[in-house]
Order: structure tokens, then sequence, then C-alpha cells
């Protein structure tokens, strides 16, 4: 049995943290046993992980400056004697990666899911933060990217070729499947008439999410007093964003959802799925979105970008256009409501194919997931 502890910063609604969980849920238990700790608080996902069984650990973990959560890890990851010690999210890498290795783990092992063109996590890279990102990199035996976009870009980095490893995000096609039940609560509790289309979208609200762009596409779009648009996330341009759908005159028909633990929900209230975002390193919410039947128009999405077209029928990359956005819009809802079926590409990313690749990461290093070519791994 491998005992592994995770890192991650907190335990939220975001991408990352909805990863880790989907991740433990189908780690063989024979072969795996895991544990999480959680540098901040434990939030909704955690709560829901400990009802699993999965035992989380709060590090108490104040701010970015607070060092004082480093010797509590320490202490955590002796007193537990971890063979893997796995760490997610930027502030998680650092101090995790340090308090492994001053804590004598056996393999230290990190994944990178928010590794942006300029961006980490919401943060600029700056030559600070590329120079502590590498420092403590350097204290792990592999670094995992989610998507071949985000190895070019480690690569770019400095990180060395055979200490990378591409293992793509997964989506959970179970609890995404569309259900009609699911969409009458959804939009009952919206306030949607079962004949009005809606337009969607999903993620934290900030500004390489281009929501902006999406409110104007709406205000333009022919018929946009008949058809709704929910935005479900949260995030600092909420705000700017509530008070640009007043200014262009559509405020009535555009619902702020907020963070909501049902996205599959959401999903199945919505007819269309629209992800402007200019910045993504993986792009799980529009493989959530296909995997709920929708047809979805995209901006950037790696989950996409890096498989032939054919593998994700009914999803549609446009420019950084209104106008071609407003257009788009328009000719889906015209098209009225319809569900596709499950696109190829949903059993690409099968959560159990990524569980077992970890698995053979954890027990064998990176040799043991690497082609007898050497380079870095492509799944994708």
């Amino acid at each position: 049995m491998t005992r592994v502890l995770h890192i991650i910063t907190g335990l939220g609604h975001g991408g990352a943290e909805r990863q880790l969980a989907l991740l433990l849920r189908h780690m063989p238990p024979h072969r795996v046993e895991s544990e999480v700790a959680v540098l901040t608080c434990t939030g909704p996902i955690g709560e829901d992980l400990k009802a699993e069984g999965v035992p989380v650990h709060e590090i108490g973990m104040r701010s970015n400056r607070d060092l004082g959560a480093l010797p509590r890890l320490v202490q955590l990851i002796r007193r537990g004697r971890y063979d893997v010690v796995h760490t997610h999210l930027y502030r998680a890498c650092v101090f995790g990666r340090i308090a492994a290795h001053l804590a004598g783990s056996p393999l230290i092992v990190a994944t990178e899911h928010s590794l942006g063109d300029g961006h980490i996590e919401g943060r600029r890279t700056t030559r600070g933060v590329r120079m502590l990102y590498m420092a403590t990199e350097r204290l792990g035996a592999a670094t995992v990217a989610v998507s071949p976009t985000v190895a070019r870009r480690l690569l770019a980095w400095g990180v060395r070729p055979e200490r990378l490893v591409s293992i793509p995000n997964c989506v959970d096609v179970s609890a995404f499947a569309f259900d009609r039940t699911r969409r009458m609560a959804a939009r009952q509790a919206l306030g949607v008439e079962p004949d009005e289309f809606v337009i969607g979208t999903a993620g934290r609200l900030v500004p390489t999410k281009r929501i902006d762009l999406l409110l104007q596409a709406f205000a333009g779009m022919d018929g946009w007093a008949r058809t709704w648009l929910l935005i479900v996330g949260d995030g600092p341009e909420r705000p700017a964003l509530e008070d640009l759908a007043w200014r262009l005159g559509v405020a009535g028909r555009v619902v702020f959802a907020g963070e909501t633990p049902g996205v599959a929900g959401m999903l199945a209230a919505m007819d269309a799925y629209a992800a402007p975002s200019t910045q993504e390193t993986f792009g799980v919410g529009v493989l959530e979105a296909m995997v709920s039947g929708l047809p979805v128009l995209y901006t950037t999405c790696p989950a996409l970008d890096d498989l032939p077209p054919r593998l994700s029928p009914g999803a549609r990359r446009l420019p950084t256009e209104a106008a071609a956005w407003s257009w788009a819009l328009g000719d889906l809802s015209r098209h009225g409501h319809f569900r596709l079926p499950l696109p190829p590409v949903a059993r690409h990313y099968s959560a159990e194919s990524h569980a077992a690749r970890l698995v053979d990461l954890y027990r064998g290093g990176p040799a043991a997931v690497r082609p007898a070519t050497g380079g870095v791994l492509a799944t994708t």
C-alpha cells in the first residue's frame, strides 16, 4: 500500500480542487491510501472529502508570508510517514515541496494546474515568481503538467524534460451527464421558464475569462430579450461585470449565480455553453459542458486544441470578437433546445486512466510513466 499526502492551497469550488477530489474517488483503494493537507481552510470540497472518509488536515496558513505554516507542515509529513507527497497549486507547491524535502519524503511530485501565458493562478509570472517556483521545483522528483500546452510552458521556464510528465486532467462523465429532472429543478430555482433559451458559462470571474466580451456579444445578438445569460462562478471581476450588464441594458436577462456545488445542475439548465477565455491551462469547464450534451463555443481550450477535431463534434472555436460571438450565439438560439451525444473526447479524458498513470508515477517515479525514447510523456 502506497501512502500519499496531497497538499493543496484551499478546498473551495475551483477547478484544481475538483480535480483532486475526482482523482481521490478513482484511486484504487487496495493500492493507494490518500490523505489531504489544506494550507488555508477546508471549504466545501474538503467537507465532501471528509464525508467520504478521506482524512483532511488543516494547516491554518493565514497569508502567503505565514512562515509558521512550514514547521506545522513538516511535522505532519514526518508524523504521517508518507511514501509520496503530491502538491497542487502555486502556494502549496512552494511550501509543500520545501516541507516535504525537510521532512525527508521519499518521493515528491507536483501537479501544475494553472500556468497560463504570463500568469499563474491570477498572479503575474514575474521574475521573482518564476525564481521561487523553479527553486522549489528542483526539490521534487517530477512535475505533472495537465496538458501539453502547460508542459511546453514549463519547459520554457526551465523545467528539465526528464523531470516533466504530461498527464491530463479528467472529466467525471457520470456526474455531468444530462439529467432532465435536474434541469427542471435548476430552471425553477433560477426562475427560467421551460421554453426559454439559456446561454451559460462557468468559471472564476477574472479578466482572462473575457466574460465582458460575452456580455457585449449577448447584448449584440438578435433576440437577447427572449434569452437568458447564466454566469456561474465568482471572482474579483464580478462587480465590474454586473455594472457592465446594467450599462449594456441586459441586466434583466443576466443571472450571476455565484459559486455553487451544483455545477452539473447549472449545466443541465443551459442550452448552449460559451467560453471566450483567452487563457486556459486545460479547459475542464468546456469538457463538462460537452459531457452534459451542450453545443460549445470557445476561444482557448488546450483539452480540445491538443487533439484532432473529430474527437470534439459540437464544439466551435471563435476569435476574440464580440460580433462573431453575437452571430454564433444567435445561430444556436435559433436552433432551439437540443442535446448532443457524449463526444469521444470525454472518454479520452477518463478519471480511471488518470488515476492509473499517477499510481505508476507514485510507485516507479518519472521513469515508470515515460516512453522508452525519453522526453516528456504525452498522453493526449
